[in-house]
């Protein structure tokens, strides 16, 4: 072990980005497959980290000829009770993403049964139990983790020694599932799943995880002591665990966040702004009151051995974190600008400031809604819509037949739908118009006028539910058609990475890929964040200040989304509305900057400049 691992207590992997972790995790279950001779018993893992795993195997089998037929799979959970058709069973999942792809036999599939009784589950788990001893044992299990630390559905409480079994889900973790649901009441309150002891003696263990969101709950599980409370340190006591992590899941490691405080290191110069602004808070001292003292006490000599003294330090640091604030002055003017927004509010919650400054410098801009949101709009909204359309065409004399008839198939569809069903194309298109005509509306607050809106409407999210296609030719098509037709010299691009449901991450999968095929100069690339995470002072290319009149107006334009305003479908483990989240991490980049002793603003904007 190296010194700048040693506070890892669990083997830590990571890989370039999400695509890379899937390749490097298949290529080691097509290796246990092989060394096993074709007959590996595998424990298989749900969610949306481990489709890229599930959909590069898929590829081995088909072009490498990774057979799957003599391997035996044991899945980790299930939700109680689950019909094994509902889009939401882990049964119908894995049917989808791997078993109906490979020459799995449907034999050697075993997974808990969610349609069993209540008094049936305590045989069934002690079968199950049975059948995995039969099979040999597992030879490599894969697992999530979810924000709680439970592994399976090891919530917070479960112990060392538990086995297949009942459980009731962690408010958390009901939460988080709300996205997939529809909304939190549709969630199972309870689940089947394997126990830590059934998980700890497979041969060998790979936990995936991949986003900022998950970045604290690593950081715990591989370098806190093993706690019944996060189910995840008990694979520090397996030989043979290893956590794969994405540079955003592993940001919290201290090998990662302050590596200075584990191993001697580079002094780099981007290194050397994170650590005094990490010293400034550690000290509680602006960085040009930093002291010879301070640096000794927290690990940071050798940065003053480098420039030569504190003072030198000091003055570099804060200099370069300054020449990163960027007012309307030193903004672009009169450029070609697409801000691509993967949901028709992402725009204005996350760069509503700039946009409104580059509104007043006279760019020409182009705002691309990627997906139409749709999904994210609650039946009541499009009920009320109806309602106003039919009072309209009646009072004044429209095709009153036509509303009515709209009004009464709508009513009859949502009627007949079941929580957590997907809506008929006909109410999807209803919700699309809903969230374009919030957007139009939007983008007018700041300047902008509805010719500027662009709804791409990319086929990858027509699925009409939260599980969407992988991104594909025709998306990447739509998006390289636009490149081409504006010629921008500056897009701006969704880096916020951590939406529950990746539609951000897909959206920039399918910029990268058009841009990579689009000829002609490259224009230059913005990264916003802002509706689940901020980017932090230190990481930022640009810091743009807003008035508090700017940063009112841009909560205006957040107010014109009245569909997910109030109770967002979708709005992750914050129970803020959007334009809270926006003003508090707003403010709090602002305060950061004051705090490090450069500059004080009401609130600030950052980016990222790829």
């Amino acid at each position: 072990m190296s010194d700048a691992t040693r506070l890892e207590r669990i083997r830590t992997t990571i890989h370039a980005g999400h695509a890379e972790l899937a390749r490097a995790v298949a290529r080691r279950i097509a290796d246990v497959i092989r060394a096993r001779g074709g007959r590996a018993v595998l424990g298989l893992a749900t969610g949306a980290t481990p489709v890229g795993v599930y959909r590069e195997l898929v590829r081995l089998h088909r072009e490498e000829g990774l057979s799957f037929r003599h391997v035996v799979t044991f899945n980790l959970d299930e939700y109680w009770p689950m019909d094994p058709a509902s889009p939401h069973a882990y049964r119908r999942f894995m049917q989808e993403h791997l078993f109906g792809l490979v020459d799995l036999d449907p034999a050697h599939v075993h997974l808990p049964d969610g349609t069993l009784p209540r008094d049936a589950l305590a045989a069934h788990a002690e079968a199950y139990e049975a059948a995995i001893r039969a099979a040999g044992g597992i030879d490599l299990q894969l697992l999530g983790i979810g924000k709680t630390g439970h592994i399976g559905f090891n919530e917070p409480g479960s112990g060392a020694a538990s086995r297949t079994r009942l459980i009731t889900l962690d408010t958390v973790t009901r939460r988080d599932a709300a996205a997939d649901f529809f909304g939190e009441a549709n969630v199972p309150r309870e689940a089947l799943t394997m126990g830590v002891a059934t998980i700890l003696e497979a041969r060998e263990i790979a936990i995936l995880a991949t986003g900022e969101h998950k970045a604290e709950i690593v950081r715990r599980a591989v370098e806190g002591e093993v706690d019944t409370a996060v189910a995840a340190t008990f694979l520090q006591r397996h030989p043979a665990a290893t956590f794969y992590l994405d540079p955003a899941a592993a940001a919290g490691l201290t090998r990662v966040a302050t590596p200075w405080l584990v191993d001697e290191v580079e002094w780099t110069e981007p290194l050397a702004v994170r650590a005094v602004a990490w010293l400034s808070g550690q000290a509680g001292r602006a960085i040009l009151k930093l002291t010879m003292r301070d640096y000794v006490e927290h690990s940071l000599s050798s940065l003053v051995a480098k420039w030569g003294a504190p003072g030198e330090v000091n003055g570099f640091v804060f200099n370069a974190l300054g020449a990163r604030i960027r007012g309307r002055s030193k903004l672009p003017q009169g450029r070609r600008v697409i801000c691509f927004s993967p949901h028709p509010d992402d725009d204005v919650i996350s760069m509503g400031g700039i946009l409104r400054k580059l509104v007043l410098n006279r760019n020409e801009i182009v705002v691309a809604y990627m997906t139409s949101g749709n999904i994210a709009v609650f039946d009541h909204d499009v009920l009320r819509y109806l309602d106003w359309l039919g009072r309209l065409a009646r009072e004044r004399g429209l095709a009153a037949a036509g509303a009515e008839a709209l009004e009464a198939r709508v009513r009859a569809a949502l009627a007949a739908k079941r929580p957590g069903d997907a809506d008929p194309p006909e109410v999807l298109d209803l919700k699309r118009l809903i969230r374009e005509a919030e957007a139009v509306s939007g983008i007018g607050t700041l300047g902008l006028p509805r010719s500027a809106a662009r709804f791409l409407d990319l086929p990858f999210y027509r699925t009409g539910e939260v599980r969407k296609d992988p991104v594909g030719p025709a998306d990447v098509a739509i998006v390289r058609a636009l490149l081409e037709e504006v010629r921008p010299d500056l897009i701006f691009v969704a880096g916020d990475l951590s939406d529950p449901h990746g539609t951000h991450r897909m959206c920039k999968e399918a910029i990268d890929r058009a841009l990579a095929e689009t000829g002609g100069p490259r224009p230059e690339v913005w990264l916003y964040r802002g509706a689940w995470q901020e980017w932090p002072v230190t990481e930022a290319t640009w810091l743009v200040p807003l008035a508090q009149e700017e940063l009112a107006l841009k909560i205006q334009a957040i107010f014109k989304h009245q569909s997910q305003k109030d109770s967002a479908p979708f709005p992750g483990l914050d129970d803020r509305e959007f334009w809270q989240r926006v003003e508090t991490r707003n403010k709090e980049t602002a305060e950061t900057v004051d705090r490090l002793g450069l500059a004080e603003y009401y609130a600030m904007e950052a980016y990222v400049v790829e």
